[in-house]
């Protein structure tokens, strides 16, 4: 976890510390990507952060008003990982295979050979304890620092401070061990060794998601009660068998299913008035029926408890860090800017139902380039600290 908190974008009062994922080459130290979120580590971020890491970065710059040389793209041929439960899940097995990555991981009680990331982690999280809002490492450093009452950044407003401590920073210094800054090592190999880009962004970021089996029935694809459907699916209805489904936690509103012999094709809510949800809510909203006592769960009872349920959160929001953080945490109405914006073949649409409808060191150079990007143009003025 960060070792600051952020706030939410609406009321911008604190919601918590959030998860960063990174991916660093070890060769050039460069940081390839990474992926920062509210929700706990998963294959699914582990997938997002390859995403950033393998595929340019300009237009993700770009889109957040920077400035800034970030050149790391690529598949890597190794990736070297811990033994968390997200690095062992199926999903993430299966498409390193399907990518020719091969996956070591790190050999229990051996912290050295996690050394690398340890130390660009300690490094990043060394600017972080800079910054309003730090919970610095532990309680002894924090003392009576009110971490909560200076807290100022949202989640995306850290990201794009990230970015520039990363490729506006970080990238330019000396390395210690390489004796050069990782950009100028980067930059040497770059006419010697082919980055290989897997040609379809889409496919690439499905491969890492979550995944289960479900038949195909005359009404669509059943998943925790939830019906989907795609016209492009329609072939296949009668066929037998199961189909491989692959589903992203965080906003359940689609799902990509694999045809015979053929690709994914995404499929969306039968019922288009049904909201976004992501898997964290799902699952709570079925758990409240059951301590209810309803045992005859079907998917309008379930979206009624979860609109119920979002309605307390939203009540709750202005008392309440914890209620912030699950408002927050829910998908927003547009797919997330780390994924992908172009649908997989074969997308469509089902008959729709209607819709009812800071504080800064003095200085420090981050100052001016977050200044000069789209976060800061957009959020207003900084709570005092």
């Amino acid at each position: 976890m960060v070792d600051v908190i952020v706030v939410d974008e609406e009321h911008r009062r604190p919601i918590g510390r959030p998860v960063l994922t990174v991916a660093i080459d070890v060769h050039t130290r460069m940081v390839a990507g990474f992926y920062l979120s509210l929700d706990p580590p998963s294959a699914s971020s582990v997938g997002l952060c390859l995403l950033h890491a393998v595929y340019g970065k300009s237009a993700w710059l770009n889109e957040r008003g920077l400035d800034l040389d970030w050149p790391v793209a690529g598949l890597p041929q190794v990736l070297h990982c811990d033994n968390g439960a997200e690095f062992h899940s199926r999903a993430l097995k299966a498409a390193c295979r399907e990518y020719g990555i091969k996956l070591q991981y790190r050999p229990p009680a051996a912290p050295r050979f996690g050394g690398h990331i340890e130390r660009i982690i300690g490094t990043m999280m060394g600017a972080v304890h800079l910054l309003p809002g730090t919970t610095f490492s532990n309680a002894k450093f924090r003392g009576d620092y009110d971490a909560e009452g200076r807290s100022i950044f949202t989640l995306r407003e850290l990201g794009v401070w990230l970015a520039i401590e990363v490729a506006g920073k970080y990238h330019h210094r000396i390395h210690t061990t390489l004796l050069r800054p990782p950009l100028a090592v980067w930059r040497d190999l770059q006419g010697e060794v082919d980055f290989d880009l897997p040609p379809d962004r889409m496919a690439f970021w499905t491969a890492f998601l979550p995944e289960t089996r479900r038949r195909l029935s005359k009404d669509g694809i059943h998943l925790e009660k939830i019906r989907y459907w795609s016209d492009a699916l329609s072939r296949d209805v009668g066929r037998g068998g199961e189909l491989l489904v692959k589903y992203d936690p965080r906003d359940l509103s689609r799902i990509f299913v694999r045809q015979p012999g053929r690709r994914f094709v995404e499929a969306r809510y039968r019922n288009l008035a049904h909201p976004p949800v992501t898997w964290w809510e799902w699952k709570n909203a079925k758990k409240r029926l059951y301590e209810q006592g309803r045992r005859d769960l079907n998917e309008e009872a379930l979206f009624a408890s979860l609109a119920q349920q979002r309605q307390i959160e939203d009540a709750a929001a202005l008392a309440s860090a914890a209620a912030r953080r699950r408002v927050a945490r829910r998908p927003p109405r547009q797919v997330p800017d780390e994924v992908p914006p172009t649908p997989l073949k074969g997308v469509s649409t089902p008959r729709p139902c209607a819709r009812v409808t800071t504080t800064w060191s003095s200085g420090d150079d981050s100052r001016a380039a977050f200044a000069a990007s789209s976060c800061a143009r957009s959020c207003g003025p900084a709570r005092p600290s």
